[in-house]
């Protein structure tokens, strides 16, 4: 089915497919009465009816954005619109004619289309006279024409700044979470300098002292050595800690659940166990909101594996109507106030506010540690 997925165009504008479609139905009706009353030449209705069946062929195919390709397509279906006129419809094509040069303008811009409607404009005040009709008419036509292409190519140029917009603040978007991840990396770094510097302070400073007692004191100077293995050990398996930390904040292109699921498979192999599970119906996050819960999840795993001397970590993401939340529980030793003051929670905290929702942690009663955060589903205005 994915080959076909080019046929579900989503820059196609409703409008359009709907006058088309309305507009290829009504031409088909007058076929079939032209031809019950028998009103032109058999060739005549061939010649109409392979028209309209070569329209109705190429309008999947046409492509609404400069990205898709197949660029030949759109100016074969202006042409097969024009012919319309030739090959049995005065002036009913008109729509279809409108749209073909709309196509034109989201493909290769307004100056293009401008142009194209201007020869067509001009076109339709001399053509109509081959054809037994006066100049009258032509002058008619092109007046309805230039009047119908004005409304249309407005509505063109205000969807296509419509999408520049759109793809400006999705960038602008992007740019936001890099940044947030950035300064995450950043916080984090920092606080990885400072534990890790600390274990090689302490280390540096016994093994000053091993040297200094190795003469007048061996058992002393030996048992300096040995802390100091025993806190080399430490800051390595700190250090890997923080590298784990730190290595899934990209969300390796994953959204939603499935980054959070990630993100908790992570920490396998560090010491705990973390499971994680989804309640309710899943659906689409907001890029804030998805990186909010992805950071509380990961404060709640990072500190419970750092500080809370934690066996066992379980995430639950709940969707339920109109918000989701996110709880992260541990069965470690829990926090007194001093320690939930550093606990790294007040940016997050901030966030959530920021958000429309809610960040919130403490001590369970059976013991351990529960972070929870509670965010609106939809866009806060």
């Amino acid at each position: 089915m994915a080959r076909f997925d080019w046929l579900r165009d989503a820059d196609r504008p409703s409008l359009f497919n709907v006058v088309f479609w309305a507009m290829t139905t009504l031409l088909t009706a007058g076929l079939v009465q032209a031809i019950a009353t028998a009103s032109a030449t058999p060739l005549e209705y061939v010649l109409f009816a392979a028209n309209l069946a070569l329209l109705a062929v190429l309008w999947p195919a046409l492509p609404w954005s400069p990205a898709r390709g197949r660029h030949w397509v759109a100016p074969l279906f202006l042409a097969a619109t024009i012919l319309l006129g030739v090959t049995g419809s005065r002036a009913t094509h008109m729509p279809l004619i409108l749209i073909a040069v709309a196509n034109l303008a989201f493909l290769y811009g307004m100056r293009v289309a401008t142009a194209i409607l201007s020869c067509v404009v001009v076109l339709s005040v001399f053509v109509p006279p081959f054809f037994g009709s006066t100049v009258a008419d032509g002058l008619a036509q092109a007046a309805a024409m230039a009047v119908f292409s004005a409304f249309v190519l407005g509505m063109v140029a205000s969807i296509i700044e419509a999408r520049r917009r759109r793809e400006e603040a999705q960038g602008l978007l992007e740019r936001i979470r890099e940044l947030a991840v950035a300064e995450e990396r950043a916080r984090m770094a920092a606080e990885m300098h400072d534990s890790v510097g600390h274990h090689l302070t302490v280390i540096k400073m016994g093994l000053e002292n091993a040297e200094r007692f190795r003469e007048r004191r061996p058992e002393a100077a030996w048992a300096e050595v040995r802390q100091a293995k025993e806190l080399t050990v430490e800051a390595l398996a700190d250090a890997r800690r923080w590298v784990r930390a730190l290595r899934p904040l990209a969300l390796d292109g994953r959204v939603g659940s499935a980054a959070l699921e990630r993100l908790a498979a992570s920490f396998d192999g560090t010491g705990i166990s973390v499971s994680f599970e989804v309640r309710g119906e899943e659906r689409r996050l907001e890029a804030d909101t998805e990186l909010v819960l992805y950071r509380v999840l990961q404060e709640g795993l990072t500190n419970a594996l750092r500080h809370a001397r934690a066996e066992h970590v379980h995430g639950t993401l709940t969707f339920g109507d109109g918000q989701v939340a996110l709880v992260v529980s541990d069965d470690g030793t829990g926090r007194d106030d001093r320690a939930r003051c550093g606990f790294g929670l007040t940016s997050l905290a901030d966030r959530a506010r920021a958000l429309g929702g809610t960040l919130a942690g403490g001590n369970r009663p059976d013991g351990g540690f529960e972070l929870r955060a509670e965010l609106p589903l939809g866009v806060r205005a």
